[in-house]
């Protein structure tokens, strides 16, 4: 197809799980602007369908599909279900998972919360990225030379979290995957970063937002005096969709508003 700018994502086709709310709706919203075909994989069919109508009218289509990242089979279903409408899966961002909220001591941590941080985070990405990369290995061999992966991952790689490392553990460990899959499929035309959110307003840190203590301490070492908000991840979403990124692979990008460099 033929673009009349670099950042022109028309024809492109990417998936963001949990891309129904958050930070992931931001990234689609950012997408379909662009042009780019999305695909929602997310587990709320009611989220799912308020999305999509919500994003109806931009330049690239957006379907969802009811998947929890968890569930291999569902994961599989959605890929194939994806190709059938679209044709192709040129990009995944892996960007579904569960925040641990803060709240608990270490030392009163279960074996069944770093388990289902795990089944969450970790797997749902691993799903997510074995699903997808097989499409994009068989595209390039049949002559589709595009392949772009984004794992949604955390400052919370950079920094200590007190009383959330089962949390820190899973995005740190999604930064080291990102570089293992540049590695890896390099060769079939695929870049993979992951990118490092800090805090930003979503459904999923109102409690943590609105807390005054935790206010007073993030805000004033915010070099941009606010937190994140979902479509502030828009546009980094674009730049690594895009035929501009091509050669940058295996890094890990901070969208943060300056916090980690206080």
């Amino acid at each position: 197809m033929q673009r009349t700018h670099p950042m022109d994502l028309s024809g492109k086709v990417a998936v963001v799980t949990g891309g129904n709310s958050g930070i992931g709706f931001g990234i689609t919203q950012g997408l379909a602007s662009a042009g780019c075909n999305v695909a929602i994989w997310a587990r709320d069919p009611e989220k799912n369908s308020a999305a999509v109508k919500q994003l109806e009218g931009l330049a690239g289509t957006v379907s969802a599909f009811a998947c929890d990242v968890t569930q291999r089979e569902q994961v599989q279903a959605a890929a194939i279900a994806t190709v059938q409408q679209f044709g192709a899966i040129d990009g995944l961002f892996a960007n579904a998972g569960i925040g641990g909220g803060g709240r608990n001591s270490f030392l009163s941590r279960q074996r069944s919360d770093w388990e289902q941080m795990i089944e969450v985070n970790l797997y749902g990405a691993f799903y997510a990225c074995q699903a997808a990369l097989e499409h994009m290995k068989t595209q390039f061999e049949q002559g589709r030379s595009m392949g772009r992966v984004v794992l949604v991952s955390s400052i919370a790689d950079r920094f200590g979290t007190a009383s959330n490392e089962h949390y820190a553990l899973t995005k740190s460990a999604l930064s080291s995957f990102a570089r293992s899959i540049a590695v890896e499929f390099a060769r079939y035309g695929v870049t993979a970063n992951s990118l490092l959110p800090g805090y930003t307003a979503t459904a999923m840190t109102k409690d943590l937002l609105e807390n005054d203590k935790f206010t007073q301490a993030v805000l004033p070492r915010t070099p941009m005096r606010r937190f994140g908000k979902s479509q502030d991840f828009a546009g980094i979403a674009i730049y690594l969709m895009s035929d501009l990124s091509s050669y940058h692979t295996g890094d890990s990008l901070t969208i943060d508003g300056g916090y980690s460099v206080t």
